[in-house]
């Protein structure tokens, strides 16, 4: 198969996945983000890039957005949300992190492909992608692609979706974000 056949599976598996995504899951997690003052985003590995996109985005728009690790990152306190975006729920690591979260009474949301997950229990809302977990085997959703790359190329693209609904909401266009844009170079 030629490289561009590739490229057009995938996009037809993106866009087969626009249909899987319940949304009034995702109308209650832009209502989660629109209800608090401080947000913190956590994800593993490509995962974990996503969600630092996402949360670019959330800081072009005015919202007070953080990175879980970040040396710059401030204390999760109560009433903050924590969002996590995890295929499986499982990660040890961001595991630790919903507990500690729930602990002190912040909001935990859970971007995944296993609601039922440890982490899921935890979290509301969740919204559910489909997709298939790195464990192909354990899976019902077909994709050509190795590991979670669908589950992350449809974290991507729902997280810009979520930032059109923000800004919708907040009414704001492109060039009021942009004046957030860095402008060091």
């Amino acid at each position: 198969m030629q490289t561009t056949q590739y490229l057009s599976v995938i996009l037809n598996e993106l866009h087969q996945t626009v249909g899987l995504i319940n949304d009034q899951e995702v109308e209650e997690f832009v209502d989660g983000i629109m209800q608090v003052r401080k947000i913190f985003v956590a994800g593993a590995g490509r995962s974990g890039f996503m969600i630092k996109s996402f949360a670019m985005r959330m800081m072009h728009i005015g919202l007070e957005a953080y990175a879980v690790g970040e040396t710059i990152t401030p204390r999760l306190e109560k009433e903050d949300l924590l969002i996590i975006a995890s295929g499986s729920g499982e990660t040890k690591s961001l595991v630790s992190m919903a507990k500690k979260a729930k602990d002190i009474e912040a909001k935990l949301s859970l971007v995944t492909i296993n609601p039922e997950s440890t982490i899921g229990k935890l979290a509301k809302p969740i919204v559910k992608l489909p997709g298939s977990p790195k464990e192909k085997e354990k899976s019902q959703y077909e994709t050509i692609q190795p590991m979670a790359s669908l589950f992350e190329q449809t974290l991507l693209l729902l997280f810009d979706s979520v930032i059109l609904k923000l800004m919708e909401k907040k009414r704001l266009n492109s060039s009021t974000m942009f004046t957030r844009h860095a402008n060091l170079e």
